[in-house]
């Protein structure tokens, strides 16, 4: 019906017909897939919730003289330095360090990352190798986003294509990255905003390659890769979505371009920092299959409802269960009425498919074409060879 070229033209003439994937949904029922594929030229999706696999890849400039800096703290968050002299990795889940060396754990990279996205001054120490080349062995500073060179998202695992529902079935509450769940079955807790979430609309990645470009915290941002962890072989439904964990990506966007309104430091009780970021992705309507994907309703799409309480890699599960149920804030499990709540912000992720559509209607966001496809068979490996020390 349409090309990724045809439809960038008629967004440059601001002509294009764009609907968030709620309205898509809506159009649908209301009238039918051919009538939908018809009418629209490009659909909006969104999310906002953790993604904890996200991370910043920052230069700060050279001093006078010169430092390699081989050891590194942001606002106490340790940064990773092992790249070039002064090119640092601030990870998303690094906690903060006290000075006497003990982690506090309410506050970690996300809050660093957020905090320089929103140009608050941070802290930096750092600690040289001392070489010819680079003599300095210390130094002491205040950043803004303004005061340093590169500062971009480099996320390796973002968007899990599903993901799993966490119950414990154990005597005591555990405190896990999904938050807390409560001991004999007192709540579920679930990450995945289901229908309206980017992947679940596109399931065997189709439209969606790397070089998409997309919405990354309320700026431009690219699929860069597979994400770690990816996982297409998952088991599938006849509606190809499937029923756990499955495809991930690697996403890169510039984030001197980005808001803090769509990305915000986290904190999860007794496990950990990590960041809150606002994704959204637009699928090009080529043909009347990306409709009759993008209409898949919540009640029929599962997931998987795991028992955090038996600690091993490959827990018990209680079954599948739909994001309808999920999110009508009770399922039944064993027989037993159980109060459901999401990680992700269902209204913040409609706001991102929202916002990323008025992008698009305005002219001032285009389509890509990918410059080549998301790996399709890749396996889950798990590591069974290792030995305590």
């Amino acid at each position: 019906m349409r090309t990724i070229a045809e439809i960038n033209d008629k967004i440059s003439r601001k002509s294009a017909v764009v609907w968030t994937v709620e309205e898509l949904k809506a159009r649908v029922a209301q009238s039918s897939v051919a009538q939908a594929a018809k009418e629209v030229d490009v659909i909006t999706t969104g999310t906002f919730e953790p993604m904890e696999s996200s991370g910043a890849i920052i230069n700060l400039g050279h001093t006078d003289p010169p430092i390699k800096i081989r050891r590194c703290w942001m606002d106490n968050v340790p940064v990773y330095s092992g790249f070039g002299a002064v090119d640092l990795y601030l990870g998303a889940t690094q906690p903060t360090e006290a000075m006497d060396g003990e982690e506090m754990r309410d506050r970690g990279g996300g809050h660093v990352i957020a905090d320089l996205i929103a140009g608050l001054p941070v802290q930096v120490k750092a600690l040289g190798q001392v070489t010819d080349c680079y003599p300095r062995a210390s130094f002491e500073t205040t950043i803004t986003r303004e005061t340093i060179n590169q500062f971009y998202l480099f996320n390796p695992r973002n968007l899990y294509q599903n993901f799993i529902v966490g119950v414990n079935g154990g005597e005591r509450p555990l405190f896990t990255y999904l938050g807390p769940l409560q001991p004999r079955l007192n709540n579920a807790v679930y990450s995945n905003p289901g229908a309206i979430s980017p992947l679940l609309n596109d399931p065997d990645l189709q439209l969606i390659g790397i070089g998409t470009k997309i919405f990354l915290g309320g700026g431009v941002g690219y699929v860069a890769w597979e994400g770690t962890q990816h996982f297409p072989l998952q088991k599938r439904l006849p509606n190809r979505t499937p029923v756990g964990p499955a495809a991930t990506l690697a996403l890169i966007g510039d984030a001197k371009q980005m808001s803090n309104r769509w990305v915000r430091g986290c904190y999860f009780k007794s496990y950990g920092p990590s960041l809150m970021l606002g994704v959204g992705i637009p699928l090009p309507v080529l043909n009347e299959e990306v409709i009759a994907r993008c209409a898949v309703q919540d009640k029929d799409l599962v997931a998987p409802i795991v028992d955090f309480s038996i600690p091993r890699r490959v827990r018990p599960t209680f079954g599948l269960v739909s994001y309808a149920q999920l999110k009508s804030g009770q399922i039944t499990i064993d027989g037993k009425a159980v109060r459901t709540a999401p990680l992700a912000s269902m209204y913040l992720s409609l706001q991102v498919a929202q916002e990323l559509k008025q992008w698009i209607e305005a002219g001032q966001f285009t389509l890509t074409e990918p410059v080549a496809p998301i790996a399709s068979d890749r396996a889950f490996l798990p590591q069974d060879r290792w030995t305590e020390f």
